[in-house]
């Protein structure tokens, strides 16, 4: 493994640079296709620094780079918002980068997918731990077949349905078919988030990832980033195998990623930053946060900007709204249907709780979305309205000694009990 870390501070950009050329110096790589997978603006990550970097150490050895975005189930990226991603002038990708494809990973395309085999229902009883016992298709971007090494470059953050972020996530879900989507977002939820989120090891979740990742035949690298809180700088890069250079990476992910605080908040107001555009992304702004909400409190989510449950899941989830597990699962004739994953989407905003049909929904605290989404389709979708407008975040700093708590860019670090 090639790697550099410190736990307080950057990494100078010299260093960066030196650490890429060492690993990608071996003489195999000449003339091989490559196809990098990076993540869309919903992380922060030096993906400017990186895209430039492997140009400039690959670009002119190999028969092609290319980049794939690994949306996941996002909205495709418009050539604006890539370049804005890669930090690339339209002139740039016609002169510097014009033999450097990027791709956005079309999720709703039938023709996107390869096929790579089964996981079969008495594996996945074994990796869920008895949890589910259903076979699951496994569908991956076929352009993972058209090219000799796939490069994975992605940030390593707490995750709320994995542990961690990063590494084999990037084939799973990041350019997945529908089916491990579905299924193991759906095994997060029945663990929970606030079970799950932060988990250092392989957790059941992240076995799925790997047993899926595994069916792909092509040689993977990863470079696995850790970006230092509150930059978009690192603090650390490993590079290695994707199972390996990720455990390193979340090792110190857990260290820089993870806030412990003395004791839980009534109130806690966090402010979701422009690269969140709906509500499927900075519900990030609940998961980071649930640890800390007393029982009976609330979390705000305040993002103004914000006018969309989900661009393209928005139909599904006015439908189910937003509940607890167990509303769910005590009800799974009736919404068994739904797509897993939209699911477990609902029941990781709406938080721990529980459901009968005698006592009805009882969440453990509450979610309320001061947003540009109204007071009626927020009632509608079973969560709390405030007025952004009535909001003032200053307002809301040091104030913890009154159980109130400021996040000014929440969504990616984790805050805990000691």
């Amino acid at each position: 493994m090639y790697s550099l870390a410190v736990t307080n501070g950057t990494l100078l950009d010299e260093q960066v640079s030196e650490l890429v050329h060492e690993a990608l110096a071996d003489s195999k790589l000449d003339g091989q296709s490559i196809l990098v997978l990076i993540p869309d603006g919903t992380r922060t990550a030096p993906i400017p620094q990186m895209f430039r970097l492997l140009h400039h150490e690959l670009g002119k050895r190999v028969a092609a780079l290319d980049f794939l975005i690994a949306l996941g189930t996002h909205n495709p990226m418009s050539e604006e918002q890539i370049n804005h991603l890669v930090d690339v002038k339209p002139e740039e990708r016609e002169t510097i980068f014009k033999n450097v494809r990027i791709f956005n990973h079309l999720w709703n395309v039938p023709d996107t997918f390869i096929y790579c085999g089964v996981i079969s229902a008495d594996e996945i009883a074994d990796i869920s731990s008895g949890m589910l016992r259903q076979a699951v298709e496994v569908r991956v971007n076929k352009l993972v077949t058209e090219y000799d090494l796939i490069i994975v470059c992605g940030p390593v953050f707490p995750h709320e349905v994995v542990g961690f972020s990063g590494g084999n996530k990037y084939f799973f879900p990041g350019i997945s078919g529908q089916e491990v989507i579905n299924l193991s977002h759906w095994l997060g939820a029945l663990i929970t988030c606030y079970e799950i989120i932060g988990t250092l090891g392989i957790t059941s979740v992240r076995r799925l990832i790997n047993r899926a990742a595994s069916l792909i035949t092509t040689p993977k690298l990863c470079l696995a980033m850790v970006v230092a809180p509150g930059t978009n700088q690192l603090a650390g890069l490993y590079i290695d195998q994707p199972d390996s250079a990720w455990e390193s990476a979340a090792k110190l992910s857990a260290k820089l990623h993870i806030k412990y605080v003395n004791q839980p908040f009534k109130q806690v107001l966090s402010i979701m930053p422009q690269m969140y555009d709906d509500i499927w992304t900075a519900a990030k702004g609940m998961y980071k946060l649930e640890p800390v909400v007393a029982d009976g409190g609330e979390v705000i989510i305040y993002a103004p900007h914000i006018t969309e449950f989900s661009y393209t899941h928005g139909e599904i989830l006015a439908q189910i709204g937003y509940h607890v597990r167990d509303y769910f699962l005590k009800q799974w004739d009736r919404f068994q249907t739904y797509p897993a994953g939209v699911l477990a989407h609902s029941t990781h905003l709406k938080g721990m709780g529980t459901f009968d049909f005698l006592n009805g929904e009882k969440a453990r605290i509450r979610v309320t979305l001061a947003t540009g989404i109204s007071r009626d389709l927020c009632a509608a979708h079973n969560l709390n309205y405030r007025d952004p407008a009535t909001i003032q975040p200053t307002e809301w700093a040091n104030r913890e000694d009154e159980g109130i708590l400021l996040v000014p860019k929440a969504g990616e670090i984790l805050y805990r009990l000691k």
